[in-house]
């Protein structure tokens, strides 16, 4: 379960890493009227403006937030002698570790028991309490 959950955050933490976005404001004077994250700020109109202004001294501005842009994939061939030797061990131990079991033995596997003529217990009248 452990494993899991370290997976699946390992897996949010290189998508939020690599993912770039712009963050739209819309400023009417020095107020702010809209921001806007994935979609364009609605502007200023008289209809929506709380501060009747011209329609010039409207401003937008953007902040551009820029995600890693170069994620940097090496093969094996790539690494040193030392890291290889280190790759290739704990591989191959690792794999050792799931050897399956030996098959056992179950010695009495196509036994049948004989068939009951009578019930000895109710005949003799031994019962265990």
């Amino acid at each position: 379960m452990v494993h899991k959950v370290f997976s699946a955050n390992m897996a949010l933490l290189v998508l939020f890493s690599t993912v770039s976005f712009t963050v739209e404001k819309h400023f009417c004077g020095d107020v702010l009227i809209d921001t806007s994250i994935f979609n364009s700020a609605e502007k200023c109109t008289p209809d929506n403006a709380e501060v009747k202004t011209a329609v010039d001294c409207c401003k937008d501005i953007l902040d551009i937030i820029k995600g890693q842009d170069e994620l940097s994939v090496k093969a094996l061939q790539d690494l040193d002698f030392d890291h290889q030797l280190f790759l290739s061990t704990l591989t191959y131990s690792y794999l050792n570790l799931f050897e399956g079991l030996p098959e056992l033995v179950v010695p009495h596997q196509n036994y049948s028991p004989p068939n009951l003529i009578a019930d000895i217990q109710i005949l003799d009248q031994v019962f265990i309490i």
